[in-house]
């Protein structure tokens, strides 16, 4: 079936760029981009109301020694927004589909914010993820969550469906940023949140929200390897982590906010490529 005819199939749909890369999940359109022929895959997972145009540096420096493989997650950037359910699990089956598709062998899932629970749920299903990569996630692993913090997350969503556009771009401003991002930085994540779909973005973040406290659960199921390259901005809780006999190994790069892959794209491709080159030497 054609773009054109999806988009006529469903008003709701998006149009997608022709020329762009394209595989398909639950009939939802997702817009993808590859490079680079390595042994292993390197299979980029962006966050909440942003896109796969933020790994473009990391694109650029990867490209020479892995597979790269960058994507839209479906009802952001230029990927279909025909979905009915906006979940984490829905997500983790679009990565399972590109993997499937594009015959992906030895997946390194690297996922950012949201995207860190969306590959921890895809990676526990198929058997080509050989390692996970957190970015700026899974900081607090060990928290309980009370009924007053349900509650707040609870209330949060509430807000923003009151007057998403105005709230949204805020949270960003106050919470996402280190005192050094830059302000080119800041401009563009808030006005992607702001422009986001916003019954999308509201979905999404409710089913994040709810899979939170799955979290330790998860993790204890992942036997392979498994990395943080967290922001020092905020602290990770580590003793967690190796409560849980995790082979993992958090790297922080100082300085930045949640968004370190844009904000210091040279220390950060230069700490990821450190990440990579022990994964392939665990994994070979």
């Amino acid at each position: 079936m054609s773009c054109q005819e999806s988009t006529e199939k469903n008003s709701n749909a998006k149009m997608i760029n022709q020329s762009k890369k394209i595989v398909k999940n639950q009939d939802v359109l997702i817009n993808y981009d590859i490079c680079g022929t390595g042994e292993f895959t390197v299979l980029l997972v962006h966050g909440w109301c942003i896109n796969q145009t933020y790994w473009e540096e990391q694109v650029d420096a990867f490209c020479q020694d892995f597979r790269v493989v960058t994507f839209d997650l479906p009802g952001f950037g230029e990927s279909g927004n025909n979905r009915k359910e906006w979940t984490v699990e829905n997500y983790a089956k679009d990565i399972d589909a590109l993997i499937t598709q594009l015959h992906l062998k030895k997946v390194i899932l690297v996922g950012h914010s949201m995207g860190g629970n969306i590959v921890l749920e895809a990676a526990l299903k198929n058997e080509a993820v050989v390692a996970l990569v957190g970015i700026d996630n899974f900081k607090q692993v060990g928290m309980e969550y009370t009924d007053a913090l349900k509650k707040e997350m609870t209330d949060f969503v509430d807000l923003l469906k009151s007057d998403y556009a105005g709230i949204a771009p805020v949270y960003a401003a106050n919470a996402l940023f280190h005192p050094n991002t830059d302000s080119l930085v800041k401009q563009r994540v808030m006005m992607d949140f702001k422009t986001a779909d916003s019954e999308i973005a509201i979905s999404t973040l409710a089913s994040y929200f709810d899979n939170l406290p799955n979290e330790k659960t998860q993790l204890t199921k992942w036997k392979k390897p498994f990395y943080l390259l967290n922001s020092s901005n905020t602290p990770t809780d580590t003793a967690t982590l190796a409560g849980i006999g995790l082979d993992y190994k958090v790297v922080y790069i100082e300085e930045t906010g949640h968004y370190p892959m844009i904000e210091k794209p040279v220390v950060f491709n230069r700490l990821l490529k450190g990440i990579l080159s022990e994964i392939v030497l665990k994994t070979n």
